[in-house]
């Protein structure tokens, strides 16, 4: 599998479709899988949403509820639920399917598609609606001519007539447009614009323009991680911008490939620099939580080592907080994968991979998720998230931590053996 498609909230479950092959190991034969969940971590997955046609194999896309059926799908007095897709045929043309029975079935539009091709390399539709325009909005990737990158942006009253209203240039393939309150405060809104490597800018949307405040600004500082979306409908009274990526981390020997990212949150922090993007694991995470073993106030000398004796998994979450004193080097050992901080370079290191990590007061505040095939790491409140596809040391293992060049203090460390979500 790869790109994450069609992240909603319907009738109390979180949709997420995904691009895969159904067929084989290997990419191609694009079609849509799709999954269901009631607490965005346990998943159980329908069968192939949409098929291969006459206009093509399935390339991504995304979802919304048409709650005021402005569409004229519905049926029954009920929302229907609407996907929107790349149909990658010659030509690359955009196309509508929808569904009155929850999402178990969808059909295609009679009249697809509902947007012609605009340039050969043209896909990955995501719309959502604009609550100040009444309309609909959806951006959509175009590379024009001498391979110039740009996010056109299209309006539409009935989600079937589209018109092209902008463009932006500068962003590659699956984009997605959002709003997001700066520290919480809904006073203080901005719009976020973010395509497949997960770099952004902040700015202003009237409903047809996007207007950027920032620079294109660094995403994720890991690798292997792609094509994220965020979901739709998520209701109000969550608040959350919730969003998921492909993670690019091969299964060797196993019958499955991939695999899709842990849900996250995304948050829009004020800095001295101006407003930036936060990543953190959704809540919903402590559920698998299992077995603990806590650390507080801990020194730890120069040279030593500090092995936590439980718990031992392969499975893990760990929370700690850092302080580097004299320390040149404080190192977190999990599974055979070292996760080191640099202190010279105000850098964190994972198995090699490096990430800028710079100290806030002092300390740095860390979080690491294991799984099978990547780990996935958090620090300074989330403004650096470091996804990596990942093989670590089979087998439950102990936890370690050492200093290096000098005493390193830990104010807090706390690690928790995780469940599969696989029951």
């Amino acid at each position: 599998n790869n790109d994450p498609n069609g992240l909603v909230f319907h009738e109390g479950r979180y949709h997420v479709f995904f691009q895969h092959n159904p067929y084989g190991w290997s990419w191609g034969n694009m079609h849509w899988g799709h999954a269901i969940g009631d607490d965005l971590i346990h998943w159980r997955e329908t069968g192939e949403a949409l098929y291969p046609d006459r206009f093509g194999t399935m390339f991504s896309g995304s979802a919304v509820v048409d709650w005021h059926n402005t569409s004229g799908l519905g049926r029954d007095g009920k929302p229907p639920l609407a996907l929107f897709y790349t149909a990658a045929g010659n030509p690359t043309v955009q196309c509508l399917a929808y569904s009155n029975d929850g999402g178990q079935t969808f059909t295609k539009y009679e009249s697809n598609p509902i947007v012609e091709q605009i340039t050969p390399g043209n896909r990955d539709p995501k719309v959502f609606w604009h609550e100040a325009g009444r309309r609909w909005v959806m951006t959509l990737y175009v590379e024009l001519p001498e391979k110039k990158h740009t996010i056109h942006l299209l309006t539409s009253h009935d989600l079937k007539h589209w018109t092209v209203t902008s463009h932006i240039e500068g962003f590659f393939e699956c984009p997605d447009l959002f709003e997001l309150a700066v520290d919480g405060d809904a006073t203080r809104k901005k719009w976020v614009l973010t395509a497949a490597n997960s770099e952004y800018q902040v700015g202003d949307f009237d409903g047809e323009r996007f207007v950027p405040e920032t620079p294109k600004l660094p995403g994720h500082r890991g690798r292997g991680f792609y094509a994220a979306q965020t979901f739709s409908d998520v209701p109000a009274h969550d608040g959350r911008r919730l969003q998921i990526g492909w993670l690019q981390a091969p299964s060797p020997g196993m019958p499955f490939n991939q695999c899709l990212s842990l849900p996250l949150q995304l948050d829009l922090t004020a800095t001295a620099d101006g407003p930036r993007l936060a990543w953190s694991p959704v809540e919903e995470l402590a559920k698998l939580r299992g077995q603990s073993g806590r650390l507080t106030d801990v020194v730890l000398k120069d040279g030593a080592t500090r092995v936590m004796d439980e718990p031992r998994s392969e499975l893990l979450d760990i929370s700690a907080e850092i302080v580097p004193l004299g320390a040149s080097e404080v190192t977190f050992n999990v599974r055979g994968v070292p996760i080191v901080f640099d202190v010279r370079r105000q850098e964190l290191s994972v198995n090699g991979h490096r990430a800028p990590a710079p100290l806030v007061d002092g300390k740095l505040d860390l979080r690491v998720i294991t799984d099978r095939t990547a780990f996935e790491i958090f620090a300074r409140g989330g403004q650096v998230y470091v996804p990596l596809p990942v093989i670590a040391e089979a087998g439950e293992q102990k936890v370690s931590i050492a200093a290096k060049g000098g005493e390193a203090r830990l104010p807090r460390c706390e690690v928790w053996k995780l469940r599969s979500i696989w029951e």
